[in-house]
């Protein structure tokens, strides 16, 4: 590939100082060899000029590269980039590593990329993934080249996230991976190069919560309490609890979608959905009067916007010493009520809005407790008929 190293020649160490020498001229040009870097070399012509020079082998024909007059290239400078045109030929027809062109930082390419990227999430999606870039990501990542973001990188923030930040760190990460695919997408990483992928999540204790029959009554009794003050309020927790619906179904809905016997939602967390109306649920609806020609149920004081229930359950949870039962545990007791009465899972799903049999699955463990006291139960009979101590 390149003349051996111990061919007889003129052969010297080139570096500044040798090519600063006055090398004699001859009447035609000859070329000195480097000792320690085969094919790099040192012209020198009868005009007295000097040049820098390497000769390689590329696909069996010899080649002689001038790479520039020592009076305008650094021996060192030239040196190098004789020993990368040697790498190049030597590495020629194998697999090259993609290079990626310079990125911008996360921050940048968030706040470039970032709308076209939420254009596929539900508004209340999108806005839940930018507070996730605000509040846990960009303190970690907002500075790092998008193509320098490293497994690594990943790695020292899910630590920094253990304890207290567990289940922001399972919120955010699946943010942080749909930035990165979006960023291989348009070439600014390698494909498949994402770091998000197959990082574990923190395992979280499930925080479902379900109403016994006792703390039904107490909150029976506080909504007859407050009804009066909060009629509003009341009507949701009392559509809520006999619905099993989703807070923001109901805090948002409108009038159009009320249709008796059901409710017809044009989307949701899970798309379009068909929420149906018992007696109960039905009765609520009868009870509220329309507000104008305002198209919600349940508006504010200024009828441009839903209601919120959150600094009112604040309140309502406490008065019915409760403190540690959320909205959401509402639906959980709704699904607990329907498992004790013997209602299929797959008729619990349906009436909950669920998409996958794997999420009305998560309830499947409260039949097994009413088969178990069956089971203890009759057990027990029989002991007493045959004389024996249950």
């Amino acid at each position: 590939m390149v003349p051996a190293a111990k061919k007889q020649g003129n052969r010297a160490f080139l570096d500044g100082n040798f090519a600063r020498r006055n090398l004699p001229l001859k009447a035609s040009e000859y070329c000195i060899w480097d000792t320690e870097l085969a094919g790099f070399g040192l012209r020198v012509r009868p005009t007295g000029n000097y040049y820098w020079f390497v000769r390689l082998r590329h696909r069996g024909k010899h080649r002689r590269i001038t790479l520039g007059k020592t009076t305008d290239l650094d021996a060192a400078l030239a040196r190098s980039q004789a020993r990368r045109l040697l790498a190049e030929v030597a590495l020629d027809g194998l697999p090259k590593r993609v290079v990626v062109r310079s990125t911008p930082t996360m921050n940048d390419f968030v706040a470039t990329y970032f709308e076209d990227l939420s254009r596929v999430w539900k508004a209340s999606t999108a806005k839940r993934n930018a507070d996730a870039w605000r509040g846990d990501l960009a303190p970690h990542f907002g500075d790092i080249l998008v193509a320098d973001v490293t497994k690594a990188d990943v790695v020292r923030w899910r630590d920094a996230c253990a304890g207290e930040r567990e289940a922001r760190y399972n919120r955010a990460i699946p943010v942080l991976a749909a930035l990165l695919n979006y960023a291989e997408a348009l070439k600014m990483r390698r494909k498949g190069s994402n770091p998000c992928r197959g990082m574990p999540r923190y395992k979280r204790q499930a925080m479902e919560r379900y109403l016994t029959p006792r703390e039904y009554a107490r909150v029976g009794a506080e909504l007859r309490a407050q009804e009066a003050e909060f009629p509003a309020q009341v009507a949701i927790l009392r559509l809520l609890l006999f619905t099993g619906a989703r807070r923001g179904e109901i805090e948002g809905l409108r009038w159009d979608w009320v249709k008796p016997p059901r409710l017809v939602l044009p989307d949701s967390k899970t798309g379009p959905k068909v929420i149906w109306l018992n007696s109960q649920a039905l009765a609520v609806l009868e009870g509220i009067a329309r507000v104008g020609k305002c198209p919600y149920v349940f508006p504010d004081r200024t009828g441009t916007k839903p209601i919120s229930l959150e600094k009112c359950w604040e309140n309502f949870r406490r008065r019915c010493a409760l403190p540690d039962v959320r909205l959401h545990d509402l639906r959980h007791s709704f699904a607990s009520t329907a498992i004790m009465d013997d209602v299929p899972l797959a008729t619990i799903g349906k009436l909950l809005g669920h998409v996958l049999p794997e999420t009305t699955a998560k309830y499947a463990h409260l039949a097994d407790e009413i088969v178990a006291d069956a089971a203890k139960r009759i057990s027990g009979s029989l002991a007493n008929s045959l004389g024996l101590h249950a």
